[in-house]
């Protein structure tokens, strides 16, 4: 009798481990929903999934993208070739020369004339962070001076955009810069773009852009 006691209590314990294994499994299926969403855009190999605009330098090295004025000197974009709509996006960049860069979000293209809207890239003290228009209303939030020093000109820095609807967030190295509401923008489609600025003279390497799509 004692031996079909034994049996019994081996069975049920069976048992329960795997209604708790079953349950683990659910959670983790419930953590990595949304990286299923979370998506690569530079695959540290080569231009996959992007488009040239104008005749500006996109080229990889030692596994970075790198945007470089040409002989042109002339705007310069290098565009998602996938519409992005809301999302989450993190990029790394680090500014090697002086000179204006950007990423570009809901954005379209006729040449080098872009409509969409731009976070700015630029050298200290021009606003990196904050949200401007092409070809349209032109800045619409700068970047009060006391948040000029979080840009570490020189070194990696980290951008993050989110967008949703008609509300714009950026953060730069963790601290906020911009949260906007406008509806332009919640009407607005296109593509993700990196932006090389007229006149020369610009250098900016970019790493690590990863996008959630919300």
């Amino acid at each position: 009798m004692k031996d079909y006691k034994w049996l019994y209590v081996c069975v049920m314990l069976l048992i329960a481990g795997n209604i708790f294994a079953a349950a683990d499994g659910r959670n983790d299926q419930s953590k990595q929903g949304p990286d299923k969403k979370r998506v690569k855009l530079f695959n540290g190999k080569n231009l996959s999934g992007w488009k040239v605009v104008g005749t500006e330098k996109w080229y990889v090295d030692k596994g970075e993208l790198v945007c470089e004025s040409g002989p042109d000197k002339g705007y310069g974009y290098l565009a998602t070739d996938k519409y992005y709509k809301n999302f989450d996006m993190t990029a790394q960049f680090k500014q090697e020369a002086e000179g204006n860069s950007g990423i570009f979000f809901r954005s379209t293209f006729e040449g080098t004339k872009v409509t969409g809207w731009q976070v700015e890239v630029a050298p200290p003290n021009h606003d990196t962070g904050g949200i401007y228009e092409s070809y349209g209303r032109e800045w619409l939030v700068k970047i009060p001076e006391e948040k000029e020093k979080i840009l570490k000109y020189g070194d990696w820095n980290t951008m993050r955009i989110r967008v949703e609807g008609d509300r714009v967030q950026t953060w730069l190295n963790g601290q906020p810069m911009v949260d906007l509401t406008d509806e332009k923008i919640g009407r607005g489609e296109g593509s993700i773009a990196l932006q090389i600025h007229d006149g020369g003279g610009i250098k900016v390497r970019w790493k690590n852009l990863v996008l959630e799509e919300l």
